[in-house]
C-alpha cells in the first residue's frame, strides 16, 4: 500500500483548516493507498495553532515564518524522511477539493508521471480567479512553454502531487516565496514527467490571499527573474538537482 502525505502549508487559516482536515478524513478508504494530512503552521498570528491542537492531526509548528516555499519544503522533507511514497500539496484555505486527491495521484500510481498538477483551466469549471490573476497565469504559461517546451495551463496551482524521485530533489532545493511557477522549471530540467489533470477549485473559505492586486506586478517581475535564474543555473550546471 502506498503512503500518501497531504502537505498543507498554513498561515492564518483558523477559519478553514478544520474543514480542510475533515474533508481529507472523509475520503473513502482505498486498498491502494493510505492518506495522512500533515499541516505546516507557518508561524500563524491568529488561532490556527489552537485549532490544530484540537484536531488530533500531524502538524509541524514552525518557530519562524518561512513563507509558502519554506513551509511546503518543510512538509516535503517530513514526507521524504518518514518514507511516504507520494506527497500532495494542498492549500489550507479550502480552495482545493480534497475529493480530487485520488485523481491527482492516479498518474503517479500508474507510473505515468512524476509530478501532477491540478488545473482549473482545462475544463474551466469552478472558481477561475480574477482577470488580473488569470492574465499573470497566462503569462507564466507562455514563459514556461518558451523555456521548457511544456504547456502548463495553471502554473501557479498549489494543488499538486510528486513522487519519491521528485521529493528527493525538492528536499535539496525548493523555491521560497512564490514557488509554484519556478518549481516547474526545476522539475522539467531534472527530466521529471509532468502532467496536468482538470480540477474544480473553489473560492477560499477564509483568510486573505498572499497576492493582492497591488502586489501582482511585483509578483510577476520577481517570479520571472527567479525563473530565469533557476533556468540558467540548472541548464548549464551538470548536476541538475543541486544549486
Amino acid at each position: 500500500m502506498q503512503k500518501i502525505a497531504v502537505i498543507i502549508p498554513c498561515y492564518n487559516e483558523e477559519d478553514s483548516i478544520a474543514h480542510v482536515i475533515d474533508e481529507i478524513r472523509t475520503l473513502p478508504e482505498n486498498k491502494l493507498f493510505s492518506i495522512t494530512p500533515v499541516v505546516v503552521n507557518d508561524c500563524s498570528t491568529d488561532k490556527t495553532l489552537e485549532v490544530l491542537k484540537k484536531l488530533n492531526c500531524i502538524y509541524l509548528d514552525l518557530s519562524v515564518n518561512l513563507g509558502i516555499g519554506g513551509a511546503v519544503q518543510t512538509g516535503f522533507k517530513y514526507a521524504f524522511h518518514n518514507n511516504f511514497d507520494i506527497a500532495v500539496q494542498l492549500d489550507g484555505d479550502g480552495q482545493h477539493p480534497a475529493g480530487s486527491i485520488p485523481d491527482l495521484i492516479a498518474p503517479i500510481l500508474a507510473t505515468e508521471a512524476d509530478v501532477v498538477i491540478g488545473s482549473r483551466f482545462i475544463t474551466r469549471e469552478g472558481f477561475q480567479s480574477s482577470y488580473l490573476r488569470r492574465s499573470g497565469i497566462n503569462y507564466f504559461k507562455f514563459l514556461n512553454k518558451w523555456l521548457t517546451g511544456l504547456t502548463i495551463t495553471d502554473s501557479t496551482s498549489g494543488f499538486r502531487a510528486i513522487n519519491r524521485k521528485a521529493l528527493e530533489i525538492v528536499c535539496r532545493y525548493y523555491p521560497d516565496e512564490y514557488p509554484e511557477p519556478e518549481a516547474i522549471i526545476l522539475y522539467s530540467l531534472n527530466h521529471l514527467q509532468i502532467k496536468e489533470i482538470p480540477v474544480v477549485m473553489r473560492e477560499r473559505i477564509g483568510g486573505v490571499s498572499s497576492i493582492g492586486s497591488f502586489k501582482s506586478l511585483y509578483y510577476m517581475v520577481k517570479v520571472s527573474l527567479a525563473i530565469f535564474f533557476i533556468y540558467i543555473r540548472l541548464k548549464f550546471n551538470g548536476k541538475r538537482n543541486t544549486l
